[in-house]
């Protein structure tokens, strides 16, 4: 289990969440790295989080990570886009990300939500 970040309480949620997007990227443990990415969805469901989560660029994190070869991190990665979207609405969540950028499996549930994921 990744253990939590080591942030100055001081530095508030933007700093937190820095830490969590600097841990995942530099961290070698799938383990910490599903840690990490589940916390991040957990920000994804509150509004007030959004331009902190633009201005690191965890979306983008997310949609990395949909071609990791870990399953776990491919299904928290869907989910939290999910979230995202729900959350925030699909403009500004597809905005500036071409559809390219999106793999076949988000597509593919993107397209056809009744297809259930073990079978992308």
């Amino acid at each position: 289990m990744a253990q939590k970040p080591k942030v100055d309480p001081h530095v508030g949620r933007l700093g937190y969440l820095q830490a969590l997007v600097t841990e995942f990227q530099e961290t070698e443990s799938q383990d910490a790295k599903e840690q990490v990415l589940a916390n991040l969805a957990n920000f994804a469901y509150d509004p007030s989080n959004y331009q902190y989560l633009r201005q690191l660029q965890v979306l983008d994190l997310f949609l990395d990570s949909l071609s990791e070869e870990n399953e776990t991190l491919v299904e928290f990665a869907i989910d939290s886009f999910f979230i995202a979207l729900v959350v925030q609405g699909p403009r500004p969540v597809l905005q500036n990300r071409p559809p390219s950028r999106l793999s076949g499996r988000l597509f593919t549930v993107l397209v056809c939500p009744s297809v259930p994921f073990n079978f992308l």
